[in-house]
């Protein structure tokens, strides 16, 4: 697959990556009826964004909701290493986002161990005994602000109150009650969803050996509790958004939700979160242009109050998102 140049998404396509960051396994009927469009039309440019933008669709785990945690790293390497480190990195099932930055000799990367034995591997073990790596800069996320389940398309308002109503969770899938936490008996169920988040029941049920009703309520009740959703990945260009930073920003102590919470209204940012470290926040943003993103960095983020400072790191390109290897450019 190749994200192409010259594809650029109108505003079916804008509704329709909408509509499956609301409900990333709602039907192309569903949505089609939501979009007042056939679902012929619906299936068509789905495939077009497979084949064309890297639009996939897959099931992600919550580590805040599942009480794991989150890191990002900074990985100084010799420039001539670094790519081939991001790709190992890559392959690794505990990092799910990683950017190639600092003209090539830093990577930047975004861990979800889900034991203190994938972070000590990874920290302790892996990493330091990389020849090429030069240092390494762990800061744990404590807080959330965007990002997750939340996700950066809607924030084109393509879809209005309505239509995100309409491509809420089905009715006659209800969540299980009580507290819902992921199960080894669910690993089965996830691995697929991980792979391929719209894989049909009939394929979930003979993944897991369930009944049909048993893999769509159980599935109700992992979604519905927040501690699994679907998530949409893409290539940002496709939005000309083709320029992209990571900002570490210090904040005062006492100003810093509500500096979070600001930055989470910011129509640039497609991440943030309070983080430990010299900085206590880190944020993705995504800009047209370097005088876009410029003036962002001096207009609305350096008019926050309770800013004292920003570190800004453009990346050239993700080595992964969601998902690795990305498509082919």
């Amino acid at each position: 697959m190749r994200v192409t140049e010259s594809h650029a998404v109108d505003k079916v396509d804008l509704q329709l990556l909408s509509a499956l960051e609301v409900n990333g396994r709602a039907s192309f009927s569903r949505i089609g009826s939501v979009l007042g469009v056939s679902d012929q039309t619906v299936a068509r440019r789905y495939r077009r964004l497979c084949a064309e933008s890297g639009l996939r669709v897959v099931a992600m785990r919550d580590a805040s909701r599942l009480g794991q945690d989150q890191w990002m790293l900074r990985v100084r390497c010799a420039p001539d290493s670094a790519v081939a480190i991001g790709d190992a990195l890559a392959k690794r099932p505990d990092t799910y986002w990683i950017g190639l930055a600092s003209g090539g000799t830093e990577l930047l990367c975004l861990t979800r161990p889900r034991s203190a034995g994938d972070h000590d591997d990874l920290l302790l073990g892996k990493l330091p005994r990389t020849p090429s790596v030069v240092e390494i800069r762990a800061h744990q996320l404590l807080h959330r602000f965007y990002g997750g389940v939340n996700g950066w398309v809607r924030k084109l308002g393509a879809l209005t109150d309505d239509q995100i109503a309409a491509l809420g969770p089905d009715p006659e899938c209800g969540p299980e009650s009580g507290v819902v936490t992921i199960d080894p008996e669910d690993e089965p169920l996830l691995a697929v969803l991980e792979r391929d988040g719209r894989a049909t029941y009939p394929e979930l049920q003979r993944a897991t050996g369930r009944s049909e009703s048993a893999v769509k309520r159980r599935l109700a009740a992992l979604l519905a509790s927040g501690v699994v959703y679907i998530d949409v990945e893409y290539n940002p260009a496709i939005f000309d958004r083709r320029v992209a930073a990571v900002l570490w920003i210090t904040a005062a102590p006492a100003a810093l939700h509500s500096v979070g919470e600001a930055l989470a209204a910011h129509d640039e940012i497609a991440h943030a979160s309070a983080t430990a470290g010299p900085s206590n926040i880190v944020a993705t943003a995504l800009a047209r242009s370097t005088a876009d993103l410029y003036a962002y960095l001096s207009g609305p983020l350096g008019r926050l109050e309770g800013v004292q400072h920003v570190e800004t790191t453009p990346f050239l390109r993700r080595v992964k998102q969601l998902t690795y290897p990305l498509p082919s450019r």
